[in-house]
Protein backbone atom coordinates (compact mmCIF):
# COMPACT_ATOMS: atom_id res chain seq x y z
CA UNK A 1 0.00 0.00 0.00
CA UNK A 2 1.31 3.46 -0.83
CA UNK A 3 1.74 6.25 1.72
CA UNK A 4 -1.13 8.12 0.11
CA UNK A 5 -3.42 5.11 0.39
CA UNK A 6 -2.37 4.47 4.01
CA UNK A 7 -3.14 8.07 4.88
CA UNK A 8 -6.48 7.96 3.06
CA UNK A 9 -7.51 4.88 5.02
CA UNK A 10 -6.41 6.52 8.29
CA UNK A 11 -8.50 9.63 7.56
CA UNK A 12 -11.47 7.63 6.41
CA UNK A 13 -11.48 5.44 9.50
CA UNK A 14 -11.00 8.46 11.79
CA UNK A 15 -13.94 10.27 10.22
CA UNK A 16 -16.15 7.19 10.18
CA UNK A 17 -15.45 6.60 13.84
CA UNK A 18 -16.06 10.21 14.83
CA UNK A 19 -19.40 10.43 12.99
CA UNK A 20 -20.57 6.83 12.63
CA UNK A 21 -20.79 7.15 8.83
CA UNK A 22 -19.79 5.10 5.80
CA UNK A 23 -16.63 5.71 3.86
CA UNK A 24 -18.46 6.63 0.67
CA UNK A 25 -19.15 10.12 1.99
CA UNK A 26 -15.50 11.09 2.37
CA UNK A 27 -13.40 9.16 -0.18
CA UNK A 28 -13.42 11.75 -2.99
CA UNK A 29 -12.58 14.55 -0.60
CA UNK A 30 -9.58 12.72 0.82
CA UNK A 31 -8.24 11.95 -2.64
CA UNK A 32 -8.62 15.56 -3.74
CA UNK A 33 -7.03 17.17 -0.70
CA UNK A 34 -4.35 14.67 0.31
CA UNK A 35 -1.50 17.19 0.02
CA UNK A 36 -3.23 19.72 2.26
CA UNK A 37 -4.47 17.29 4.90
CA UNK A 38 -1.46 15.00 5.16
CA UNK A 39 0.63 17.15 7.53
CA UNK A 40 -2.30 18.00 9.83
CA UNK A 41 -3.61 16.50 13.05
CA UNK A 42 -6.54 14.08 13.25
CA UNK A 43 -8.92 16.61 14.84
CA UNK A 44 -8.30 19.11 12.02
CA UNK A 45 -8.93 16.45 9.40
CA UNK A 46 -12.28 15.50 10.93
CA UNK A 47 -13.34 19.16 11.23
CA UNK A 48 -12.27 19.91 7.65
CA UNK A 49 -14.23 16.96 6.27
CA UNK A 50 -17.25 18.15 8.28
CA UNK A 51 -17.07 21.55 6.58
CA UNK A 52 -16.72 19.99 3.14
CA UNK A 53 -19.66 17.60 3.53
CA UNK A 54 -21.83 20.32 5.07
CA UNK A 55 -21.16 22.70 2.19
CA UNK A 56 -22.07 20.03 -0.38
CA UNK A 57 -25.42 19.29 1.29
CA UNK A 58 -26.71 22.86 0.96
Amino acid sequence: MTNKMNFTVFCLESYKTAHKLTGKQVIDYLKSFYDVLHPTEQEYIVADIDKYISSRQQ
